[in-house]
C-alpha cells in the first residue's frame, strides 16, 4: 500500500494519496497520533490532507473492516536559504545564478517575483536555476518552494543593458591619465570600462554617470566599452588620443 508523496511540510496540509485494496467507507487516516482530512475515497484509493508534524510517522488508513498496516511519511521542515550569486542579470534572463540554504534537496521551483524556474539541485545545501524573464528593470523577492514549504527572504535585480552618450572630454595625450565622464543609462552596476580593450580605473558616480582615468594608448580614435550586469555597451571611436609634440 504505497503512500504518494512521502513527505511534505511540518506546517501539514500536503495531499497525499493512498493506494491499496478494500479501503472504500475510510473513516480515519492517521499521521502517527494525528488525524488528517479525507478529500477523497474509492475502494481502492484515499486522498487525505497531513496535518502538522515532525520527523518520521507512521501512516495509517482505518476501515469498518480494521487500521491498516502502517506507511512512512517523512516531514520536511521549510527550506532556509542564505546567499544568491550573481544578484543582478539582464531583464531579458538566461543567466544562471547559485542558491546556497538548507534544505534545498526536494526544491520543485524558484520565484523570481512572478515569474518561476525549474531549479537543478545540486545537494541539500546548493540549487542552482536558470532565471527567467523579468518584467521590468529593478529588484525581485527570490522564493525556494521545497516539500517543506517556501522560503522567502532574497532578492535579485533585473538590469537593462546600458547605453553610451558622448564622453567628457573626447580625447587626451597617450600617456594616459586623462579623467573622462561617460554619461549613459543603467550604469549603476559597471563592472568594467576599457580604453581600445585596455581596462581603466573608474567609479560609478550615478545610474547615468562614470568616471574612468585613461590608459596609455596609442595615438588615434578608440572605442569606450561599458560593461556592466546588464550587458556591454560600445562608444565607437569616442575618444582620441593625440600623440604629444616632438622636437
Amino acid at each position: 500500500m504505497p503512500i504518494s508523496p512521502n513527505q511534505g511540510s511540518t506546517g501539514g496540509g500536503t495531499t497525499v494519496t493512498i493506494t491499496g485494496t478494500n479501503l472504500g467507507g475510510a473513516t480515519a487516516v492517521r499521521f502517527g497520533s494525528k488525524l488528517a482530512t479525507i478529500t477523497g475515497n474509492t475502494p481502492t484509493s484515499v486522498t487525505a490532507v497531513s496535518p502538522s508534524g515532525t520527523g518520521t510517522v507512521a501512516v495509517t488508513v482505518t476501515t469498518a473492516g480494521g487500521t491498516s498496516n502502517p506507511l512512512s511519511f517523512f516531514y520536511i521542515g521549510a527550506p532556509f536559504k542564505s546567499t544568491l550569486s550573481p544578484v543582478s542579470g539582464v531583464t531579458a534572463g538566461g543567466n544562471t545564478v547559485t542558491i546556497t540554504g538548507i534544505g534545498l534537496s526536494t526544491a520543485t521551483s524558484v520565484a523570481f517575483g512572478g515569474n518561476t524556474a525549474t531549479p537543478t539541485v545540486v545537494s541539500d545545501g546548493t540549487l542552482t536555476v536558470v532565471v527567467p524573464a523579468g518584467a521590468a528593470e529593478g529588484s525581485v523577492g527570490v522564493s525556494v518552494t521545497t516539500a517543506g514549504g517556501t522560503s522567502n527572504g532574497l532578492s535579485y535585480t533585473y538590469v537593462d543593458t546600458p547605453t553610451l552618450g558622448t564622453p567628457i572630454p573626447t580625447s587626451g595625450p597617450t600617456s594616459g591619465g586623462t579623467a573622462v565622464t561617460i554619461p549613459g543609462t543603467d550604469l549603476t552596476t559597471t563592472e568594467s570600462v576599457t580604453f581600445d580593450g585596455v581596462a581603466a580605473p573608474f567609479d560609478v558616480i550615478s545610474d547615468t554617470e562614470v568616471v574612468a582615468v585613461t590608459p596609455p594608448g596609442a595615438a588615434g580614435a578608440v572605442d569606450i566599452v561599458v560593461t556592466t550586469s546588464g550587458g556591454s555597451a560600445t562608444a565607437v571611436g569616442a575618444f582620441t588620443y593625440v600623440a604629444g609634440p616632438g622636437i
